[in-house]
């Protein structure tokens, strides 16, 4: 059985809060998820990374493009760099992408379903709705102190 997992992280990739910060965005994604409609209590997770971790998108993932070329970034390159990095993340963001081998940031790839990188990052495990809406995410960033978007995950 697969997960679903809907993150919240900083925009910029290196960014942490502070411990209060965090604990008021968490406490705000606490009182802006619903739960599950049965009762059961939906985990949240914080995380701190050292380095920037990937935040990928999971099975959701249906395509990549480039920045540079607008040509399409192989998956599967993606997948091995990712399970690469997984344990110790990524010193540097700087990489050269296989399809026209121009140098760009992994940021900076199109995904076709959101992916990211941070140092922190408020994870929702099987959340009870699909995206948390334009007014929620700058409530939540002004709780952090710094802008956020948001991922969706199959796991």
């Amino acid at each position: 059985m697969s997960d679903d997992v809907l993150s919240v992280i900083p925009t910029d990739p290196r960014w942490q809060p502070g411990r209060d910060a965090a604990e008021r965005a968490a406490a705000l994604v606490a009182s802006l998820e619903p739960g599950d409609p049965d009762g059961a209590d939906v985990e949240i997770e914080v995380s701190r990374y050292d380095t920037v971790m990937p935040v990928d998108c999971g099975g959701n993932l249906a395509a990549i493009g480039c920045p540079l070329c607008g040509g399409s970034v192989d998956t599967r390159w993606w997948a091995d760099l990712l399970e690469a990095h997984a344990d110790e993340g990524f010193e540097t963001l700087a990489v050269d992408v296989p399809c026209c081998g121009g140098a760009t940031s992994l940021d900076a790839l199109r995904h076709d379903w959101p992916c990211g990188f941070a140092r922190f990052e408020i994870a929702v495990w099987n959340p009870a709705r699909d995206w948390f809406g334009a007014h929620e995410l700058a409530a939540l960033g002004e709780a952090l102190g710094h802008p956020v978007r948001q991922i969706r995950a199959r796991v």
